[in-house]
């Protein structure tokens, strides 16, 4: 979350983008305290416009249909409040992943707009007790719920050798 908040979806954010983002956020903050409640940045959009891009429909394919949809969910809603994104854009959580010790198993789907999150962070991962699991035509909403695709057999394995 943090990198996606503060480069963009596909790193398209520069630092003059970012720094105007949170000029923007930063003078909504503010307008929130005058104001006494938090503006909403919305959910995912419903309906679905014809040319959105294939992860917002995976997006809506999820949080806007059964599957999961809750009437408590941001996703779902309203949407996170305007201003949550400032703390992920100052905050690269990522910055010391290459001194993880511990076991690290990373799974992504194949097809998965974010794919390049975990690829990117498992380049920078050091010992042999790392792992990144491509599931085969997998999008990123797909492994919240798709039973049939979680590789549980993996997880029990993984947590029985390092747990």
């Amino acid at each position: 979350m943090s990198r996606v908040n503060a480069n963009g979806y596909f790193d398209a954010m520069d630092a003059d983008a970012r720094y105007e983002l949170r000029k923007q956020l930063n003078a909504q903050r503010t307008e929130d305290y005058r104001n006494g409640t938090y503006a909403l940045a919305g959910g995912v959009v419903d309906p679905l416009p014809s040319d959105a891009p294939q992860f917002l429909k995976d997006y809506h394919s999820y949080y806007k249909t059964q599957r999961g949809y809750h009437k408590r969910s941001l996703n779902s809603n309203g949407g996170w409040n305007k201003t949550s994104s400032l703390s992920f854009i100052n905050m690269p959580i990522l910055s010391y992943s290459d001194e993880i010790r511990s076991a690290v198993l990373m799974i992504h789907g194949e097809k998965a707009h974010s794919r390049y999150f975990s690829e990117d962070a498992f380049k920078k991962l050091k010992g042999d007790n790392k792992e990144l699991l491509i599931i085969p035509d997998a999008n990123h909403t797909d492994l919240y719920d798709q039973m049939n695709i979680i590789p549980f057999d993996k997880l029990e394995q993984f947590f029985h050798e390092y747990l």
